[in-house]
C-alpha cells in the first residue's frame, strides 16, 4: 500500500460526499447541539490494535462526536475492551466521561453518519484514504478487528487484497504479512436482540486478540539484520 496524500482524519465539515453533507445539514437543523460532523478516531495512536466500525450512528456519534458513544454499540464495545485491558476509566457515553482507550484506536469505515446507516459504495471508496492513512499513522499496528462485512471490505480493499481470498465470517482471523484480521458481527443492539451476536461471541474475539499482543510481547521478533 502507497502513503496516502491525505491525513488520517478529515476535516469536522469535509465536503467530499454531497449526500452525506446534506444529511449532515439537515440534522444540524433538527438537533443544533449535536456535533454533525466527520467524526474523529479515537484511542491511542501508538495502539498496536485498531477496531474498526461501518459509520457513525445518527444518535450515537453523530451526536457526541466519539466515535460509538452515545447508543447500545459504544455500550457493549467498551465494556469489552475495558474487560480485556484496552480501556480505562468510566464510560458514560460522554466525550467527557473521562474514558481513554490503551494500546487501541478505534475508527469507522465512513467518518460521516448515513441516512439509514447505509454507506454507498461510492461514499466507502470516498472515505477510504482517511482509513489508508489513519493505518499508516499507526506504526505499532498489529490487530485490527471489523466489526461487520462492510468493515471487513473496506480494510481489505486499503490494503489492496482480494475479498475472495478472505471472506468475511464472524470468528475467523486473517493474516495479512504480519496483521491479524478479526471478524465479527457489528455489536449493534439489533445483532444482540436477535441472538446473531452474543456477548460471550464478542468476548471471544477480544479474549484472541489480548492472547496475540501477549503473545507477542512476551515473544517479540528478533531483527535478523540488527
Amino acid at each position: 500500500m502507497t502513503h496516502p496524500a491525505t491525513g488520517p482524519e478529515p476535516p469536522r465539515d469535509c465536503p467530499r460526499c454531497p449526500r452525506l453533507v446534506a444529511y449532515r445539514a439537515a440534522n444540524a437543523v433538527r438537533h443544533p447541539d449535536w456535533f454533525n460532523g466527520a467524526v474523529a478516531s479515537f484511542g491511542d495512536a501508538g495502539g498496536r490494535l485498531l477496531v474498526l466500525g461501518l459509520a457513525p450512528g445518527v444518535a450515537g456519534a453523530n451526536r457526541t462526536g466519539r466515535p460509538f458513544t452515545g447508543d447500545y454499540a459504544g455500550d457493549l464495545l467498551y465494556a469489552t475492551l475495558a474487560r480485556f485491558g484496552f480501556a480505562n476509566g468510566r464510560f458514560a457515553a460522554r466525550i467527557d466521561d473521562g474514558l481513554e482507550l490503551t494500546d487501541c484506536l478505534v475508527a469507522n469505515a465512513v467518518r460521516c453518519v448515513p441516512p439509514a446507516n447505509r454507506p454507498t459504495p461510492a461514499e466507502i471508496a470516498t472515505c477510504r484514504p482517511f482509513l489508508a492513512a489513519r493505518i499508516a499513522a499507526l506504526p505499532r499496528l498489529r490487530a485490527v478487528v471489523c466489526l461487520g462485512r462492510v468493515a471487513h471490505e473496506t480494510l481489505l480493499r486499503t490494503l489492496g487484497r482480494r475479498l475472495a481470498a478472505h471472506p468475511f465470517a464472524h470468528g475467523a482471523r486473517h493474516d495479512l504479512d504480519g496483521l491479524a484480521v478479526f471478524d465479527s458481527y457489528h455489536c449493534s443492539r439489533y445483532n444482540t436482540n436477535t441472538g446473531r451476536l452474543t456477548i460471550a461471541m464478542f468476548e471471544a474475539i477480544f479474549a484472541e486478540v489480548r492472547a496475540l499482543l501477549d503473545e507477542a510481547e512476551r515473544y517479540p521478533k528478533v531483527n535478523p539484520s540488527g
